[in-house]
């Protein structure tokens, strides 16, 4: 069997390689030359992706990375692992989609199998994907090829986020195309969920990320009215959290970030104003988890001013650039925010991240790229009138912080292991 994956990022990469590990050819297509480029060197530009895993596989000829969208004739299913953002309204952009799709359309030969695995509102695939693929190719989904959407679950850097245990739904838009792409997937992933349409799959990958939005907003708002009876969130949810049932442990921080959680929510929002229904659940937590970095500069200018000196002019350290720890994934980072509002008024601004020693190029800041992390030693560190722990790596020495900055604000209580230095701690 072969099979084509489009996409070679968070999801392409690990879900070409999964299935190349399952004795399935793959030819991995993308738009990017430099990815391109960099897998035919056997490297990875993911870091939590080994380049061994990619070397065998591309040795054994099980893997082939290229940029030429012709080749889709060579296979017998096609999986779409494109970006689903938001545009500058917040409202959906499926443009990737769509253009995927018309490139498909091209190709796309009869009894193909072809799966959407990134994450949109419900009728993205029985509606728009299904129109331009027929349009562009002329043949009928349901009869003359096969059309399924298959949400993605990648969690980057959770070492049991593993593609071939993670339980994978799929919903067709007839039971013909749910069984030809439940087959595929068989081939590379030992637990396949169906599930009685597209649409089904859809709302159930918007309901995964909606439900950890909202939870993620609810202790958010806690740990301003907590920190307000100066109580400890954290010590709060540690002490929940020895609850046999009825609880999940959520935890604040300083904004949203990835790929998923600050974006799919609103996808169900402006879907559902096409029904004449409001999500005011949604909107709520959005409003929460957006205003998060507003109140984490108020506990910096906070801090700062305990130590008499004003936010402007400050130099201030953003410690974490990534969205969640451990990973080089800077996706929506509100590390991001925290820069640009710091810097905004004007506050000397810099950031350290291991796993992301240059900025890359971004369509929602492009203005950060090329800026380098500083290095990491007590000269550097001693010189920053704040440290704000954005990201709370795990390889990072907090007790050299602890001991080398003047002043800290901890939006993820990386700090909680250092009493002794409380003074200079602050919680945001």
């Amino acid at each position: 069997m072969k099979i084509a994956i489009i996409g070679l990022g968070y999801v392409g990469l690990p879900l070409s390689l999964q299935f190349a590990r399952s004795g399935v050819n793959v030819l991995g297509l993308d738009i990017d030359e430099g990815k391109i480029a960099a897998l035919r060197r056997g490297e990875s530009y993911i870091k939590h992706i080994g380049v061994a895993a990619i070397q065998e596989q591309m040795g054994a000829g099980r893997f082939e990375a290229s940029r030429d969208f012709g080749r889709l004739t060579e296979v017998e299913a096609i999986l779409v692992c494109v970006p689903t953002p938001l545009n500058k309204y917040r409202e959906p952009d499926i443009s990737y989609v769509l253009d995927t799709g018309r490139a498909i359309a091209a190709h796309l030969k009869p009894g193909v199998v072809v799966v959407l695995e990134s994450t949109s509102y419900p009728g993205t695939t029985d509606e728009d994907l299904r129109r331009v693929l027929e349009e562009g190719s002329g043949l009928k989904a349901g009869t003359d090829f096969h059309l399924a959407f298959s949400p993605e679950r990648e969690d980057p850097g959770n070492p049991q986020s593993d593609v071939a245990i993670i339980p994978k739904l799929v919903g067709g838009l007839t039971e013909t195309c749910r069984d030809k792409a439940v087959a595929v997937y068989r081939h590379a992933v030992r637990t396949v969920v169906p599930v009685s349409s597209c649409r089904v799959a859809e709302a159930t990958k918007l309901l995964e990320n909606i439900f950890r939005s909202v939870n993620i907003a609810l202790v958010n708002e806690l740990k301003v009215v907590y920190a307000a009876m100066d109580i400890d969130i954290w010590e709060v949810i540690e002490a929940a959290k020895t609850k046999p049932f009825g609880f999940m442990a959520f935890y604040p921080g300083p904004g949203l970030g990835g790929h998923c959680i600050p974006i799919d929510p609103f996808y169900l929002t402006w879907k559902a104003r096409e029904f004449e229904q409001h999500t005011r659940f949604i909107e709520l937590a959005g409003e929460i988890n957006t205003a998060m970095p507003d109140y984490v500069i108020h506990r910096v200018a906070e801090a700062l001013n305990s130590r008499q000196k004003p936010l402007k002019g400050s130099r201030i350290l953003i410690l974490g650039l990534a969205y969640k720890p451990n990973v080089d994934d800077e996706r929506g980072s509100p590390s991001y925010r925290l820069l640009e509002k710091l810097a905004g008024q004007g506050a000397d601004v810099a950031y350290y991240d291991p796993y992301l020693p240059v900025i890359r190029p971004t369509r929602e800041h492009p203005q950060w790229a090329g800026v380098a992390s500083v290095e990491w030693n007590r000269a550097t560190i001693e010189a920053f009138d704040l440290v704000l722990i954005a990201t709370a790596h795990a390889c990072i020495d907090y007790k050299e912080l602890a001991e080398w900055a003047a002043c800290i604000v901890d939006t993820r209580n990386a700090m909680a292991s250092f009493p002794v230095f409380r003074t200079k701690i602050w919680k945001a």
